[in-house]
């Protein structure tokens, strides 16, 4: 049985350009994106067709998510914010593909969304509102006394986001592809044995069938909940005395 770790290797296509494996599927999750909104938005329609009604659809959830998060005067990022969204969900379930490679999976990927979202609330703060930005380390109505401490605190915190934001959804994919070919690896192993293991091979065929259809779940919300805590960062962006 082969290794599980062995589907997250990233193997050269084209080595003198150091294009990789994972490069590749990054075009991909682009090009599926890009490709879908533009087959979608081909024949614009009062009366939606299906590939049109999806699009909206999209486009409604996030907007309202961005809505609720930060504001209608968040609807700036909305193209940054939708942008993040598809491009994480359609990575996640490309890597459900047998055979895909999963971008998301690699913390080097997550960890470069995550700076991304970071660095735009940091730039767009102190553009926005100069060093009065800074009072996003200092709450309202602490006592002078604790003030160092809650500083020390609050930016400590902030710098942990890009950690936070990164390993949740590079662990969360990373794990459930572990554990979906160690089952499918029973299945192989138990019916190549014969006999009494043989029959027992479907136990962990169910298992890794209700397996997938989790991990479906887990790609969709996990691409829900980076657009969340991108939303809530770009809030602080906004209003960083709140």
């Amino acid at each position: 049985m082969a290794s599980p770790i062995e589907q997250f290797q990233i193997k050269p296509i084209i080595p003198a350009l150091g294009f990789t494996n994972s490069a590749l599927f990054m075009v991909v999750a682009t090009g599926v994106v890009v490709g879908g909104l533009m087959l979608a938005s081909r024949h614009r329609a009062v009366i939606p067709g299906r590939a049109q009604s999806i699009a909206e659809m999209l486009h409604d959830f996030v907007a309202n998510t961005v809505r609720n998060s930060a504001g209608e005067e968040g609807m700036k990022f909305f193209p940054f914010v939708f942008s993040l969204f598809a491009f994480v969900l359609t990575a996640n379930l490309l890597g459900m593909i047998p055979g895909f490679f999963t971008v998301t999976s690699h913390i080097i990927v997550t960890f470069a969304l995550a700076l991304l979202v970071i660095g735009t609330v940091v730039i767009y703060g102190f553009m926005k509102h100069g060093s009065h930005f800074l009072g996003l380390f200092v709450p309202s109505g602490v006592p002078a006394w604790l003030l160092p401490a809650i500083v020390v605190i609050e930016v400590i915190s902030f710098l942990s986001r890009p950690i936070s934001l990164s390993l949740r959804l590079f662990a969360n994919m990373l794990g459930g592809h572990i554990a979906l070919k160690v089952f499918g690896g029973f299945v192989v192993s138990l019916g190549a044995a014969g006999g009494l293991l043989a029959v027992l091979a479907p136990l962990p065929l169910l298992m890794a069938v209700a397996l997938t259809a989790f991990e479906i779940f887990v790609a969709a919300l996990q691409a829900y909940v980076f657009m969340v805590l991108t939303c809530i960062y770009l809030n602080d962006a906004l209003h960083p005395g709140h």
